[in-house]
């Protein structure tokens, strides 16, 4: 087990793996940070604590904003393509893959969920937010693959 701790590749994973749940984990804040200055809120008990004193006043801040929806959809996003790649990137981690094409990986990963986000939230015009989704998720089964080529028995 120590060795895997020491070793380049897991470093590598490590390291990557962290940046991309450090951005995602960045979403919810953002989430908030949107909700708090457009006052749009999804519980009741948030518009009241911000200001809606009657049912009138919850349906003034109880209500959906393009921008809110925009980041919570990136975040439903990272969800969906970050947690399967710190899963199947651990797996792959113990196949013993080469430095540098473990490191293409991972930093190929990292980048199209950085530049997906990007993508998303200014938006950019599309294809630049699928194409970024589909060069992720391509790495995602690369890795995949791999894990199925070393292990797998029939």
């Amino acid at each position: 087990m120590s060795e895997l701790l020491n070793s380049e590749v897991f470093l590598a994973y490590s390291t990557y793996g962290t940046i991309v749940l450090l951005k995602m984990l960045f979403m919810g804040p953002l989430t908030g940070y949107f909700r708090m200055t457009r006052k749009v809120f999804a519980n009741p008990e948030d518009a009241k604590a911000h200001g809606a004193k009657d049912e009138e006043g919850k349906k003034k801040y109880m209500r959906t904003d393009p921008d809110i929806e925009r980041v919570r959809r990136c975040h439903q996003n990272d969800l969906e393509n970050i947690v399967p790649f710190i899963g199947i990137g651990l797996l792959y981690t113990l196949t013993g893959p080469d430095l540098s094409t473990a490191l293409l990986h991972f930093r190929i990963f990292a980048g199209s969920r950085i530049f997906h986000s990007i993508a998303y939230l200014v938006p950019l015009p599309q294809p630049s937010r699928g194409l970024s989704w589909l060069v992720g998720m391509g790495v995602t089964f690369s890795m995949a693959y791999r894990v199925l080529k070393t292990v797998m028995h029939l």
